[in-house]
């Protein structure tokens, strides 16, 4: 059955067209967290370039969204984005009707059908998702919503304290959620204001179905944490602790005496993945004093080991590069337009900044090192 399933998956995917949800991050080729959180953070810092603005981001919660879609909604959906009527017919029967049990140690249910929502574990359950949620999209300027698979998040860039189109698209949201049967947790939904102006003042709180969000001032946003005043020095400190604790089971493996391949293999697997999770994303804006923090982590394991390893600021310039030249090559990735050849085609034109955080931020620094790699 999962043989069929990747076969129609791809038949799917042929029929889609390659601008597709851009800001869909999920189950999709060339895309990943560090996209959606560099996209993200692009969008806050870009309009904080100019006075009398912020950003306040909606992190949206639902309960069970896999568990609750609507197969006639979804057939609907598949049908408007031109999907052949013979494949639309195989994907309702397919989630229509399902026999279920439940096994408890020798315990066995009796058999429920089930016709709402899609199977755990099946290949087609996280494409078929973003074809439900493909038309929850943002109806204003000054609105952005990333999604990655059923994490959400809405971006609302305020502009001399008007915040009626983000408050609108809010609302939006939560219409478009009853709509569409998805159950949207405003106890577990938080905000996170993105503030820099000097004479800030309390801002109205944010209501969602009558109940009011709660505002947070770190959030972690698809595996890193995020504070209101985008500083790493939190999420980096929880990687650090992290990364110590597997130093331990790193100087157990030399005490057993293994040899160095298989300790190196060990460190890069579950020490340096930890450490360099998202890098493009944080490490050019860190502080001085977080990046020699990071960097002993490794010269630590480096003694344990008795191998060189590469340098986090390594492995940070070669990631850029690399997620650079991956972006160049994909026109409907949403970084894709940030990469623009000079008329002379020998170099990338720079991002306009103002401020070191936005200097700071992936697309500026991957266009810098990409320029200085050219150069070379």
């Amino acid at each position: 059955m999962k043989c069929f399933e990747r076969l129609l998956l791809q038949h799917i995917k042929d029929h889609l067209p390659p601008e597709f949800d851009p800001h869909q991050f999920a189950y999709r080729t060339n895309r990943s967290t560090e996209d959606a959180i560099a996209t993200a953070l692009h969008a806050v810092l870009s309009p904080l370039e100019q006075r009398q603005s912020y950003v306040r981001m909606l992190f949206v919660d639902y309960s069970s969204a896999f568990n609750t879609i609507i197969p006639d909604i979804l057939i609907n959906k598949l049908v408007t984005l031109g999907l052949p009527p013979l494949t639309c017919a195989w994907i309702k029967d397919f989630l229509t009707n399902r026999p279920q049990t439940v096994r408890l140690g020798p315990h066995l249910s009796s058999a429920r059908t089930l016709s709402t929502g899609s199977p755990q574990g099946c290949v087609l359950n996280p494409l078929l998702y973003s074809l439900y949620t493909h038309d929850c999209s943002p109806t204003h300027n000054n609105t952005l919503i990333i999604k990655f698979a059923d994490d959400t998040t809405v971006v609302g860039l305020i502009s001399k304290g008007d915040e009626a189109e983000y408050r609108e698209e809010v609302l939006k949201l939560a219409a478009w959620c009853s709509e569409n049967n998805l159950s949207l947790n405003t106890k577990k939904t938080k905000e996170l204001i993105v503030d820099f102006r000097r004479h800030s003042t309390d801002l109205a709180p944010l209501y969602i179905n009558g109940e009011c969000v709660e505002r947070v001032h770190t959030f972690r946003f698809l595996g890193v944490l995020i504070s209101a005043d985008i500083s790493w020095a939190e999420n980096i400190s929880a990687v650090i602790k992290k990364a110590q604790q597997q130093l331990h089971f790193l100087r157990v493996l030399r005490k057993y005496k293994l040899n160095t391949d298989l300790l190196l293999t060990f460190y890069r697997s579950s020490i340096e993945s930890l450490l360099t999770y998202c890098i493009t994303v944080w490490y050019g804006s860190c502080t001085k004093a977080d990046r020699v923090r990071l960097q002993s982590v490794v010269k630590t394991a480096q003694k344990i080991i008795s191998c060189p390893l590469p340098s986090m600021m390594d492995i940070y310039s070669s990631r850029c590069l690399s997620r650079a030249a991956n972006i160049i090559k994909d026109s409907s990735h949403p970084g894709f337009d940030m990469f623009r050849l000079l008329p002379s085609g020998k170099r990338y034109r720079c991002i306009n900044t103002k401020t070191h955080r936005l200097k700071n931020c992936f697309f500026p620094k991957a266009i810098t090192i990409l320029n200085s790699h050219m150069h070379r």
